[in-house]
């Protein structure tokens, strides 16, 4: 999306895109038609990884349609860029992961630049925002993951081994609080192990609008795309555990009705 709105994109470039693009979508058929999964989690609970795809592409949309205003503003650029503006200075306040964007580019950069980071850092923060809280609310409101069906642990986490060790629900809520606490503390460690990248490394040239929308659409993806996956993983222990206590119940209730 991004070499295909924003001015100055290479041909190069667009035709490697394209083709990134192209296996990614054969990726996703094979992945989606096979009766063995092998990667994708949750592949037959939706609408979790509809929701993921959603927030990613909303993300690189806004972005796109920010930056490709600044070369060539139309309304609708204007549009956005009005909204990244607001929602970049609510969000940017003191030991915020919006300020901690800001404050991770290097000294002299130019001020237009910080002003783009602000924007596109906001925004994106609250497209990840508004993702988890609405897959919070469907989790409650609609009882996910089960809706009228049997959940299939095995087709859904196929990189979960339940005979790996250790009691399945435990592993679960193990794996679950990790990911909610990674994918929490993320937005915040992320800007400064590029601030230590820039001061002991190769610092990433951020001027480039392509490397810019990227890096901040995974700053701000994959941390609500974990704390996703960790409320998932929670709420799938909470259902075996639930089903557990179900056939310990009616065995018991058996037990004592022979006696």
């Amino acid at each position: 999306m991004p070499s295909a709105l924003l001015l100055g994109s290479g041909t190069d470039a667009t035709q490697v895109v394209v083709l990134v693009a192209i296996f990614a979508a054969l990726f996703t058929i094979v992945e989606y038609s096979a009766a063995s999964p092998s990667l994708v989690e949750f592949r037959d609970a939706p609408p979790f990884n509809r929701m993921r795809f959603s927030a990613l592409f909303a993300t690189v949309l806004c972005l796109s349609m920010i930056f490709r205003g600044y070369d060539n503003p139309s309304e609708m650029t204007a549009m956005f860029e009005a909204s990244g503006v607001a929602i970049g200075r609510v969000i940017d306040f003191p030991y915020s992961p919006v300020r901690l964007m800001v404050l991770m580019m290097p000294e002299g950069t130019d001020p237009a630049l910080l002003d783009r980071m602000r924007h596109a850092a906001g925004l994106s923060y609250l497209i990840a925002l508004f993702s988890i809280v609405w897959f919070i609310l469907l989790l409650r409101l609609q009882r996910w993951p089960r809706r009228g069906g049997a959940f299939n642990v095995w087709v859904n986490l196929p990189t979960f081994d339940p005979t790996a060790g250790g009691d399945v629900v435990t592993r679960l809520q193990r794996d679950g609080r990790v990911n909610i606490i990674l994918g929490f503390l993320l937005p915040f460690l992320v800007p400064a192990a590029f601030k230590l990248l820039s001061v002991f490394g190769t610092p990433i040239n951020l001027e480039n609008p392509h490397t810019l929308i990227w890096t901040v659409t995974a700053w701000a993806f994959l941390p609500a795309s974990i704390l996703m996956r960790g409320v998932a993983l929670t709420r799938v222990a909470d259902m075996i555990q639930m089903q557990r206590d179900k056939v310990r119940d009616r065995a018991a209730s058996a037990a004592l009705g022979e006696l």
